[in-house]
C-alpha cells in the first residue's frame, strides 16, 4: 500500500469514529457543563434562604445521624418534636446503644417505619463495640453500619466530617433529572449511582456538607414534588432545561408502583374503666414489637364480633360501633372497622399469651402503639363512666 493510500485510510477511520462518537461527546458535554455551573449559584442562594432546623444548629456526627434517618419518608416539621425528645432521653450513643427496645419504640411513636428505631439502636451498639463508642468518619466504614446505606454515609460524612460524599435523595434525584432533563428511571438504583458519580466532582471541598444539604433544601422548598416548581426562586433558572423549556412535568421519570394490597380487619377496644387489651406483635415483620388491639383479619359482622368474643370467654357489658379507618403502608393498606367493648372485668382470654391487660394511664408513657391505630386509641382517653363515648352504641 502506498503512502498515499496508508494515510487516506487513517484519516477516514478517524472520520468515522469521530463521527460515531459525536452525538454521544456532545451529551455528555452538555450534561457535565450544567452541572459544573450548580455549586456557586447554589451555595449562595443556600446562605441566604436556608430554614433553621434543630439538627444544624449543631451538626454533630450523632446528630445529623439521627436527624437524616428521622427524616427518611418523614416531613421536616413532623421530625422537629421528635428530634427535640430523642435528643433530650438519649443524648449520645452510649445512651442508644443501652435504651430499652419499648422505650426506644414509645419516644418513635408516630413516625413510622419503626425499622428506622431499630437499626438506629443496633448501629450505635455497633460503635460502641467496634469503635470505641465513636462514630466512623470514613465513607466505607459508615457503610458497615446497620441501616446506613450511600445516602447516610454521604450526609454524615459530609455534613459531619466534611469529606466531598454526595448525599442523594429523592429530592436530589429530581433536582438533577429536571436540570438536565434526563428521562432515565430515577427508581433505578443504577440511576442513582450515576448521579452520585456525577456530583462527586463538581462538590465544593471546602463546604460538602453545605452542598449536599443545599441540593436537599432546593429540592425541599423550590424544585416540588407535587406541584409546580418555584422556578423564579432558583437559583439555576437562567440554565435549568425544565425551566428554560417548561416541561417540569416531564421529569423526573418514574416506573409505576405495583397496586398496594388491601387488607380488611376488625379492631377490637376491650376495656374495663380503667383497663385494656392489648397485644404485643410479633419481634420481626410489620410493626415488629410494637403494642395493638386484638383483630380479626376480616371485616366481620356485629353477630361475627359476637362469636369471636364468646369464643374468648368475653362478656360484653356494653358494645359500641366505632368509626372506619384506613392506614397505608408502603406495599398494603389497611381497610378497618371497629368496636369499642366494655366489661366489668377483665379475665385471662383464649391460649393467646401476647394479650396483655394494661393500666390505660400506662399506655401513653410505656406503650408504644403505631399511628395505625390512632383512630382507635383515641377512645382510650375517653374514662367510661363519666364522659359519654362517641360510637354507635349497639
Amino acid at each position: 500500500m502506498s503512502a498515499i493510500a496508508c494515510g487516506e485510510q487513517k484519516r477516514k477511520k478517524r472520520r468515522t469514529g469521530l463521527k460515531q462518537q459525536t452525538p454521544r461527546n456532545i451529551e455528555v458535554q452538555r450534561k457535565q457543563e450544567l452541572l459544573n455551573r450548580i455549586a456557586p449559584g447554589l451555595l449562595t442562594w443556600y446562605d441566604k434562604s436556608r430554614r433553621s432546623l434543630p439538627w444544624r444548629e449543631e451538626p454533630t456526627p450523632y446528630r445529623v445521624w439521627v436527624s437524616e434517618i428521622m427524616l427518611q419518608q418523614t416531613r421536616v416539621e413532623a421530625v422537629k418534636p421528635y428530634f427535640a425528645r430523642f435528643m433530650e432521653r438519649l443524648p449520645d450513643i452510649e445512651a442508644l446503644a443501652e435504651v430499652d427496645d419499648d422505650e426506644l419504640l414509645k419516644l418513635w411513636e408516630g413516625l413510622g417505619y419503626y425499622s428506622r428505631a431499630r437499626n438506629l439502636k443496633a448501629a450505635a451498639q455497633q460503635i460502641v463495640t467496634e469503635y470505641g463508642g465513636e462514630m466512623p468518619s470514613d465513607y466505607r466504614e459508615l457503610l458497615k453500619l446497620k441501616g446506613i446505606g450511600s445516602y447516610t454515609a454521604g450526609a454524615v460524612s459530609s455534613i459531619a466530617f466534611k469529606q466531598p460524599n454526595p448525599a442523594v435523595d429523592g429530592n436530589v434525584l429530581r433536582v438533577i433529572a429536571r436540570l438536565l432533563e434526563d428521562n432515565s428511571d430515577i427508581s433505578d438504583q443504577s440511576v442513582k449511582k450515576r448521579v452520585e458519580d456525577d456530583l462527586r466532582p463538581v462538590m465544593p471541598k471546602d463546604r460538602p456538607g453545605d452542598f449536599n444539604q443545599a441540593l436537599m433544601e432546593l429540592g425541599a422548598t423550590v424544585c416540588l414534588p407535587n406541584g409546580a416548581p418555584k422556578c423564579s426562586n432558583c437559583p439555576w433558572q437562567e440554565f435549568c432545561l425544565v425551566g428554560l423549556h417548561g416541561t417540569w412535568q416531564q421529569y423526573p421519570q418514574k416506573a409505576a408502583k405495583k397496586a398496594r394490597t388491601i387488607e380488611d380487619k376488625t379492631i377490637l377496644v376491650i376495656r374495663t374503666s380503667r383497663q385494656v387489651v392489648l397485644r404485643k406483635r410479633p419481634k420481626k415483620g410489620l410493626l415488629a414489637g410494637l403494642y395493638e388491639f386484638p383483630a380479626m383479619d376480616k371485616k366481620a359482622s356485629l353477630e361475627e364480633v359476637r362469636e369471636w368474643l364468646k369464643k374468648q370467654g368475653v362478656e360484653a357489658v356494653r358494645m359500641e360501633k366505632l368509626p372506619e379507618s384506613k392506614h397505608i403502608f408502603t406495599h398494603k393498606e389497611w381497610h378497618m372497622t371497629g368496636y369499642q367493648v366494655l366489661v366489668d372485668e377483665l379475665e385471662p382470654m383464649g391460649q393467646d399469651e401476647s394479650l396483655l391487660f394494661v393500666e390505660t394511664q400506662e399506655i401513653e408513657k410505656n406503650y408504644p402503639i403505631p399511628s395505625a391505630f390512632a383512630a382507635y386509641s383515641a377512645y382510650l382517653k375517653i374514662q367510661t363512666g363519666i364522659q359519654k363515648m362517641k360510637g354507635t352504641t349497639l
